[in-house]
């Protein structure tokens, strides 16, 4: 029996460590991932003056982005992006 106790509770320690480390990453890392991803494709599609807009009913609610002068800037869960398109 005591084998048993000792096999659940290692079960569940490891369910709420992967728990946790996929809550981490779903609040920290996700957003910056598409934040970067938006910013990107921003920059792929600026015209010649370094102008590009996209609504945010395109990519979905509170996000949209905005280039002007070669430097874009993305609105993602309310936090701001930024990257300059010269390097890119």
């Amino acid at each position: 029996m005591k084998e048993a106790t000792g096999e659940l509770n290692m079960t569940v320690i490891t369910v709420v460590a992967i728990a946790a480390i996929a809550a981490l990453f779903t609040v920290f890392i996700f957003p910056q991932i598409q934040a970067n991803i938006m910013l990107q494709t921003a920059c792929s599609n600026i015209d010649s003056n370094g102008n590009y807009t996209s609504s945010s009913g395109a990519n979905g609610a509170g996000q949209d982005v905005n280039c002007q002068n070669f430097t874009c800037t993305a609105n993602y869960n309310n936090k701001t992006y930024s990257k300059d398109c010269h390097a890119s």
